[in-house]
């Protein structure tokens, strides 16, 4: 008879990528493997952890970091609910945004490092990830996490406020309520920007934005909710609040210095408009 015995912590994280990777829904390859690389126990700090479920923490019953490796947000900074989100969500976010080798990403809400390192694997080789963290516990966390990682670089500061380098992926881990139309204009022709909309107080979900030959298609991916982002979460910026079928219905986006809002507006906001029109046709 065969007696069952503990699978390894390289066996447990093996197993993770893999849910991970058909998480992500992509046919990227490389993504498992990427996946695998990185220990989440290394951005995390030691156990025993905090673990969210709802809106409740619960401790871990050991330092084990086998117990990392399952979906579900673990404290950075508990008293702030700074989180190292859910990675399936993320696996699926950067299967929509499919960051590839050579492309430069701008992350804005580093944390402590772990999607930053994820993302910087990705646009390997000759890419570079120019990575934005507001809180300097947090920076100084994800600086020494990300010293064995190529082609970072950590800024601490508000990415509302500081320029940004032109960009093909723009990646946002902080509510916001409309992006800085400085997010928008740095990014090249085909370049994204992946966010959480927090687009009236009970709908908040994930967007992605692509610039086009014509303006900024958009399109709503899935729920999801994030702490504000300091500097992009002021709703007297709105002049029309989406409904939740509004927020839904989403289909491009419009810098008001280019186009007036219209009748097919969503949301209005002091320097941009979405539409449930696509490709600016009413």
């Amino acid at each position: 008879m065969t007696v069952d015995r503990r699978a390894s912590l390289e066996e447990i994280r093996a197993f993770h990528a893999k849910m991970m990777a058909a998480a992500s829904n992509s046919p990227d390859e490389r993504l498992e493997r990427i996946f695998e690389l990185v220990p989440r126990e290394a951005f995390l700090g030691p156990g025993p952890w905090q673990i969210k479920v709802n809106r409740r923490y619960v401790e871990t019953p050991s330092a084990d970091p086998s117990i990392l490796y399952q979906n579900a947000r673990i404290a950075l900074d508990r008293t702030k609910g700074i989180n190292n989100g859910e990675p399936f969500l993320h696996a699926a976010w950067i299967g929509i945004a499919a960051p590839k080798s050579g492309d430069t990403v701008v992350h804005i809400g580093a944390g402590t490092g772990y999607y930053t390192a994820l993302l910087s694997m990705l646009v390997l080789p000759n890419g570079h990830v120019h990575a934005f963290e507001i809180e300097e516990d947090l920076v100084s966390r994800a600086r020494a996490n990300l010293e064995p990682f190529e082609g970072i670089s950590l800024v601490q500061g508000d990415a509302t406020t500081e320029a940004l380098p032109n960009a093909d992926l723009i990646y946002v881990n902080a509510g916001v309520i409309a992006p800085p139309i400085s997010w928008l204009k740095a990014l090249r022709q085909g370049g994204r920007i992946i966010f959480p909309w927090q687009a009236n107080k009970r709908a908040g979900i994930a967007v992605l934005i692509t610039r086009t030959e014509t303006g900024y298609a958009a399109r709503p991916l899935m729920p999801a909710w994030f702490i504000p982002c300091v500097g992009a979460s002021d709703l007297a910026q709105c002049s029309k609040l989406p409904s939740g079928d509004d927020a839904w219905s989403i289909q491009t986006l419009w810098l008001t210095e280019d186009r007036s809002p219209d009748e097919t507006a969503a949301a209005v906001y002091n320097d941009l408009w979405f539409s449930k029109a696509g490709d600016g046709k009413q």
